[in-house]
């Protein structure tokens, strides 16, 4: 009971705050400091009310010692009249309009390890183990508030031991909406055993996990893993693998300090490094490296635990480029041409989430693909504006919602070029904006026409605010940078529909208030062929030829292929469309030294260029800078020399290239009085260009501003269209 002289304080917590064990942290902290009143969630986040002496202990505490999946980012807090409870009680939840959102899916803590592997614990081995600091959050809940009855854990009834779990504010379960035990959770309809024995013996798994189904082989079996490309129809793009720890990841590739951070964190993405243990050769054909990604479900904890040594290709279950397989049935029916063992749960997968991807570049942690893990953590934005929708573009599709100064940005959706994947689409914006309690009040799409999303903008009868696609790549810079006011920025990157209606990809451009303006490009090639040149790239050597006077070249450059003499004639017409992509650059290098004249995958090329490249060095005046044009025809020129092996022509390229890039924008920069450049854009995941580059400016006095919240190629384009949207006037 409070004394006399109790003050009683009312607190406001929103955030990340629910589902992460937050009101039994505020009912201990309570207990601690002898303090009286009550803790619940509601639509906003957490409101608790607390008397007693110690109130301002215990506002100290919760700002120091949050539950560890917890992020606090406002509390609200104001004295109040004293009402003399007796004790401090946790209150049932209450709702409303929403203002608090889902944690994201979290890999499993060490205490429930702990309880996994013993044998005197009720969780002894059982796959579904978690608690409010670990587990699936996002990937099984409906709607909030978040709740069991509105998670995919609704149809389990808690047995006895669970329940009073479930309802001890001292125990780290207490509300931990997915509890579940082998008694009353959901069940594996395959032995461990059964999928251990599958992929020693060479089999294909297909694997239900949090956020969708794997498929998985054994990654040092190559007879497995060329079978699984063949039966996926996945032809050269590279696997990532899952090892059983820490140790084992370093086996297997180079781990700086940041990178073995990044792979063992809660989230436990995918991250790229470059390669040390030498796994069957169709892991990751021609690269130089590799994408590691460890245990985070116990389930597969419990795989090696059975086999200590095993290494296993981990790679999502969509077959055709359809999105990622949840159901079990659907499994059944799409995988069984692909998997020898089908493995699912009796546990619904709400909504499908990817591996995130990552690399360490420029000294940061950087996205290739933002998904499992940190979804639906939002981006925070500068002011409040209003609530929009932006839906990103065609490849590596996202969707991002604001709401107020939260920018939302959605998982990896994929390329929208089937059914399956624009339903997954709709899906997404559906679930976002009912799980957010967002109405938008206008809606963002690329500028060309014909994409799917832009005809899905079209339908919402909201007014459409169309973004060029390049300035949607710098915008995106700027609003996780919370840049005010223009932002000078640099699009390197491989196809974007222009505002005269070409194929841009490498653009100096100014963002402000809404609107952008086109500075500059990179010295426009030849397209001859169209789309069909980003999947060939000898057609992008072809034009490189074609630039330099030297068609009469293509027959000794590329005898093998029998429309040389006509694309070549093509690439000569005046009239031929032309394109400034720097990604058509790095195809155009790759034909002419030979690395990659026909592409299986996006980016092949550029990825298997950049492998060869050990130590880059600069050709003097191996460029041209005019009018903030940048012309490369004397790089690709240098590239033809007879005596050049494809390795020292892969450094000359990315050598010359970053000094280019380098003395181009900082000539911009100084001309508009600028002292910081927005780098976006696909190419930018080339991690030597891009470090390169950024240390190169930063040697100018220039500050390069790189994605680190959203990936900086397509998939981060629907924040940059936001950002650009909320500042339109309409």
């Amino acid at each position: 009971m409070p004394s006399s002289e109790a003050t009683r304080l009312r607190l406001r917590v929103t955030g990340a705050v629910q589902g992460v064990g937050f009101r039994p942290f505020v009912h201990s902290l309570a207990d601690r400091y002898a303090l009286a009143g009550f803790v619940r969630n509601d639509s906003q986040g957490v409101l608790m009310e607390v008397e007693g002496a110690r109130v301002d202990d215990f506002v100290a505490a919760l700002k120091r010692e949050p539950p560890p999946l917890a992020r606090i980012d406002t509390l609200e807090c104001e004295t109040i009249t004293p009402l003399r409870d007796a004790k401090f009680s946790i209150e049932p939840s209450r709702d409303g309009k929403t203002q608090t959102r889902i944690t994201p899916d979290a890999a499993v803590c060490d205490d429930c390890l702990s309880d996994l592997f013993d044998p005197k614990s009720r969780f002894y081995l059982y796959p579904f183990v978690n608690c409010t600091h670990c587990g699936p959050r996002y990937t099984l809940t409906r709607r909030l508030p978040y709740d069991r009855a509105q998670t995919s854990m609704a149809p389990f009834a808690m047995c006895e031991d669970c329940a009073r779990d479930y309802a001890d504010p001292t125990n780290r379960r207490f509300h931990a909406q997915p509890i579940a035990c082998p008694k009353c959770g959901p069940r594996l309809d395959h032995s461990i055993e059964q999928i251990v024995t599958a992929l020693q013996s060479g089999g294909i798994v297909a694997l239900k996990g949090i956020g969708g189904f794997h498929l998985l082989c054994d990654a040092r079996n190559e007879a497995a893993v060329a079978e699984l490309r063949r039966r996926k129809g996945r032809d050269a793009k590279p696997f990532a693998i899952m090892v059983a720890d820490a140790a084992a990841a370093t086996r297997a590739g180079l781990f700086d300090a940041q990178s073995l951070r990044l792979l063992q964190s809660r989230a436990r993405p995918i991250v790229i490094v470059e390669k040390r243990e030498e796994f069957a050769p169709s892991v990751a054909p021609c690269l130089s490296r590799i994408g590691v990604i460890l245990p985070y479900a116990p389930l597969h904890r419990l795989l090696f635990h059975a086999a200590t040594d095993l290494a296993l290709v981990a790679t999502s279950a969509n077959p055709s480029g359809e999105p990622l397989i949840v159901d079990d049935d659907e499994a059944r029916e799409k995988l069984a041409s692909i998997a020898d063992l089908i493995v699912g749960h009796d546990r619904a997968i709400v909504a499908r989430a990817d591996d995130s991807v990552m690399s360490v570049i420029a000294g940061a942690p950087a996205f290739l693909r933002r998904a499992r893990g940190f979804i639906p953590e939002p981006v925070a934005l500068t002011n409040d504006g209003p609530d929009t929708l932006a839906l990103g573009a065609h490849l590596k599709s996202t969707i991002t919602v604001t709401r107020g100064r939260e920018a939302f940005v959605s998982t990896h959706i994929g390329s929208l070029d089937d059914r399956a994947t624009i339903d997954f689409f709709r899906e997404t914006i559906a679930r976002m904006l009912d799980i957010l309690d967002v109405k938008p009040e206008r809606v963002a799409c690329d500028l060309h026409p014909d994409l799917a999303s832009t005809r899905y903008a079209e339908e919402t009868g909201l007014p459409v605010i169309r973004v060029q696609h390049h300035a949607a790549h710098i915008a995106a810079i700027a609003a996780e940078h919370k840049i005010e006011g223009p932002v000078l920025g640099a699009a390197l990157d491989g196809h974007g529909y222009g505002d005269d209606g070409g194929a841009w990809g490498g653009e100096l451009m100014l963002v402000d208030e809404g609107y952008w303006r086109r500075l500059g490009h990179i010295a426009p090639l030849p397209l001859p062929g169209g789309d069909r040149a980003a999947r060939e790239p000898w057609r992008m050597g072809v034009a490189a030829l074609a630039a330099q006077d030297r068609c009469g070249d293509v027959f000794d450059r590329f005898p093998g292929m029998e429309l040389a003499g006509k694309v070549a004639m093509l690439a000569s017409a005046p009239n031929v469309a032309r394109t400034t992509s720097l990604g058509r650059m790095f195809d155009a290098a790759a034909a002419l030294l030979g690395v990659r004249l026909m592409q299986q995958y996006e980016g092949q090329a550029a990825m298997e260029l950049e492998a060869l490249c050990k130590s880059p060095r600069a050709l003097d005046n191996g460029y041209r800078i005019e009018s903030h044009i940048l012309d490369l025809t004397k790089l690709f020129a240098a590239l033809l020399k007879p005596s050049l092996s494809a390795a020292q022509g892969a450094e000359l390229f990315h050598g010359t290239l970053i000094e280019a890039l380098a003395q181009w924008l900082c000539a911009a920069a100084q001309a508009r009085g600028q002292t910081r450049i927005a780098l976006g854009g696909g190419c930018m995941m080339n991690k030597i260009l891009a470090e390169g580059l950024v240390s190169r400016l930063r040697d100018f006095g220039i500050e390069a501003l790189v994605a680190r919240a959203a990936p900086t190629n397509d998939g981060g384009l629907s924040l940059g269209q936001a950002h650009i949207a909320r500042m339109r006037k309409v």
